[in-house]
């Protein structure tokens, strides 16, 4: 007979038995394994033809789930791959398309379940949209409330916290914006739960570390996809991309210039080519021993603060936001700095959101937008991510990186499909800059291969 119990993140599997992926613990009597290997542990086990008590999971009692929303077939043909995959598998799809919905229809599968989420933003919109849906008292896990649920939202950083605890309590697990799950820390959440199922959403899989490699072995593979291109004007709203270039102002360009040569003098001497972000965290190493090379990131860094935030921008921006008057049109304005945000709110007397923001002003600001009582709002990286903002249908991208996963996330908060309306996205680009090419490289994120397992 073998003993199947959870330990604080663990597998314990008693009767002298070894299972793959365990080791003997002499303290404990017994093979200790990592509690995300407790499906191939029951199929080992029971493929093997062992008798089995299975103690392993505790679970907070749940009713049946019923959903009343009717998914779109791509959503269904989603939740069907995710299904086939033996319930393991992250789903990738644009920002507005409705991944919310994919994972409700997989917590109606295989309930109780848990939720974790980035931002309290984002918890606070779950909960809501969960108790809707299945007519439920959904749980919480963050901060001082810690109540459970047959549906439980929690942010990575309390799961990150109490995975012990949690850990064997829910049949499933919903990653959201699941590209966050490979940082250093986070990781262990997915290690230390049990559940045999695993979701994970994402409008962006690939990381620019790289990290996401570790995504299949904690939730799955991609198991679903779908690009922007591919869903413009049926589900997601027709949008135009329109670049504008400016040109920087004589001492801008003088500085750039300046600025630039010091950092290409550096690499030239040096004989370095710098031809993946690993080449430039290679010098950014090399920094900490030679003086030569911290002063060319230093001067790199200053070229990049200039291109980006030229006074021209703001002329063009003028324009834009003239063009726009209309109240048919909302605003959302993205940059890359705070100081660019306070100085676009200062000149143009538009509300800004930042990560300074109180909770109580970032919210009031919120839903004067949705109102309409304010057509425009600007932001560094807050609204990136995560937050629901139905309707605006005009983005301004003055600053920001080459992040394909940035550049979709902007994109995406003014997709949401409403009536007729169609959205554009411009990008205020410094000309004759390094910013040319940042701009190109995040534009590669409209391409994704679509997958369909």
């Amino acid at each position: 007979m073998i003993h199947l119990t959870y330990d604080r993140g663990t597998i314990l599997v008693y009767g002298n038995v070894r299972v793959p992926g365990s080791a003997w613990d002499s303290r404990a009597g017994a093979y200790r394994a990592p509690a995300f290997l407790y499906k191939d542990i029951r199929s080992y086990v029971d493929s093997s033809g062992f008798s089995c008590k299975d103690d392993v999971l505790d679970l907070v009692p749940s009713p049946v789930l019923t959903m009343r929303t009717v998914l779109r077939d791509y959503q269904e043909r989603a939740v069907q791959a995710w299904d086939r995959a033996g319930s393991w598998g992250i789903v990738v799809l644009p920002t507005g398309s409705g991944k919310t919905h994919v994972a409700m229809k997989a917590i109606s599968l295989a309930s109780p379940a848990i939720v974790i989420v980035p931002t309290l933003d984002l918890l606070a919109q779950w909960k809501e949209r969960l108790d809707d849906e299945f007519g439920i008292d959904t749980g919480v896990y963050s901060g001082d409330e810690h109540r459970l649920g047959p549906v439980t939202v929690a942010t990575y950083d309390t799961a990150y916290i109490r995975a012990a605890e949690l850990g064997n309590k829910f049949r499933l697990v919903v990653f959201d914006e699941v590209h966050h799950l490979p940082s250093p820390g986070y990781m262990s959440i997915a290690e230390m739960f049990a559940c045999p199922a695993r979701l994970g959403l994402t409008a962006t899989y690939e990381r620019e570390d790289g990290r996401h490699k570790e995504l299949p072995r904690l939730v799955g593979g991609k198991v679903f996809e779908r690009n922007v291109e591919s869903m413009e004007g049926i589900h997601l709203a027709p949008f135009d991309l329109r670049r504008i270039y400016v040109k920087l102002t004589a001492d801008e360009e003088e500085q750039y210039l300046r600025d630039m040569d010091i950092y290409k003098n550096y690499l030239r001497d040096n004989n370095l080519i710098l031809r993946t972000p690993r080449d430039f965290e290679r010098l950014v190493m090399r920094s900490g021993r030679d003086k030569g090379a911290r002063e060319a990131i230093l001067a790199r860094h200053r070229a990049r603060v200039t291109a980006l935030n030229s006074s021209s921008k703001l002329e063009a921006l003028a324009d834009v936001l003239q063009k726009h008057a209309g109240p048919e049109d909302k605003i959302i304005i993205f940059t890359e700095h705070n100081d660019l945000v306070y100085r676009i709110s200062k000149q143009f007397l538009i509300p800004f959101i930042t990560y300074t923001t109180g909770k109580d002003e970032r919210s009031r600001n919120m839903a004067e937008f949705r109102a309409g009582n304010y057509r425009a709002l600007v932001t560094s990286k807050v609204l990136d991510e995560g937050v629901d903002v139905p309707d605006a249908n005009v983005g301004i991208i003055l600053s920001g990186s080459g992040s394909k996963r940035e550049f979709v996330q902007r994109l995406g908060r003014i997709l949401r499909k409403k009536g007729d309306k169609k959205a554009v996205l411009y990008e205020i680009v410094s000309g004759s800059t390094n910013e040319v090419d940042t701009s190109y490289r995040r534009h590669k994120a409209l391409h994704a291969e679509e997958v369909e397992r």
